[in-house]
């Protein structure tokens, strides 16, 4: 089932305090942005601060129609309660208390109990659509238990759409192949610095009619300010990296045009890309990408960078004047 999602989304990791704490009201308040924005879908999942995400988008949400908003979350990790933990801060990049543990369960139960749960904490009694969350290490596991079941729930009319959200595009397309997915969500694989998704994944999605959710357009820092950052993909970026980008920062700016506001364009361009999800601390990042999505890139812009060797000959845009 086509699930209409709006072309700007809201990723709600940094809503679980990704790298650093925000209060409940910067988290409402980032939210209330991103509907001012016109931004009407919303991606969760349980990993990001242990449900705390959850919690506040749902809480945030609570105040707009319900059918005027899109929502996911994500399956493959059980929260279990860990009463030891909590004197601890969570070790994966969250800044909460280590009160529940991450058990990974792609079978049957393990995705119920795991929509059940982000259900009680959403508030919600239901999502529009359902990732299998990084199953890299659990191919099998996802095969046999993971989509199976969530192919049930969407005949019984429990969740609208179904795919598989992860930062690698090989096994994604695998997915595409033997399963019949709405929507996946690819992190970071096809970006301004990173493209292999164009190899096999996008071309089937193509063929097949799956939609294709954009995320990590900022390859988790380096694309994000104007000159390039030193992240990439959650680690420090490499010398020839951040050169590189650099080169992609100067193309830009003799065509008016900013990286970040280059690097959210690029991936909407693409025909099966239906919506770019960009994360936010606070409600000024909410209006910043915004305001850079929403400007027009030239399309000389990407001419110029296949010729300097920037980016791959293959890239494929939309037609101009298409949605």
């Amino acid at each position: 089932m086509k699930i209409p999602l709006s072309p700007l989304g809201l990723g709600c990791a940094q809503l679980g305090n990704l790298y650093h704490a925000i209060t409940d009201e910067t988290a409402e308040a980032t939210v209330r942005q991103a509907w001012d924005e016109g931004i009407r879908y919303f991606d969760t999942a349980p990993h990001y601060g242990l449900g705390l995400s959850e919690r506040r988008l749902g809480a945030a949400l609570s105040a707009y129609p319900r059918a005027e908003f899109v929502v996911s979350t994500k399956v493959g990790r059980v929260l279990e309660p860990d009463p030891e933990g909590a004197s601890r801060t969570d070790s994966q990049g969250f800044v909460v208390p280590a009160a529940y543990k991450r058990r990974w369960d792609f079978s049957r139960d393990g995705i119920l109990r795991s929509l059940e749960d982000s259900l009680e904490r959403l508030g919600l009694d239901r999502v529009d659509v359902v990732y299998v969350h990084d199953p890299d290490e659990h191919f099998e596991e996802t095969v046999d238990g993971a989509f199976p079941a969530l192919l049930e729930l969407r005949e019984q009319g429990v969740v609208d759409a179904i795919g598989a959200g992860m930062n690698q595009a090989p096994m994604l397309a695998e997915f595409v192949r033997r399963f019949d997915l709405d929507v996946i969500l690819l992190a970071g694989r096809y970006t301004l610095l990173d493209q292999p998704a164009l190899d096999d994944l996008l071309p089937l999605c193509a063929e097949r009619g799956v939609d294709v959710v954009a995320g990590g357009a900022f390859n988790a820092g380096i694309l994000a300010t104007a000159t390039p950052g030193t992240m990439y993909d959650y680690a420090e970026a490499p010398t020839e990296l951040v050169e590189r980008a650099q080169r992609i920062a100067d193309v830009c700016a003799r065509h008016g045009v900013e990286l970040p506001q280059a690097a959210l364009a690029l991936p909407a361009a693409h025909p099966s890309v239906v919506s770019v999800v960009v994360g936010a601390h606070d409600p000024g990042q909410v209006r910043l990408n915004a305001e850079r999505f929403r400007r027009p890139v030239p399309r000389e812009l990407w001419t110029d960078l296949i010729r300097a060797g920037l980016l791959r000959e293959d890239t494929v845009l939309r037609e101009e004047g298409q949605p």
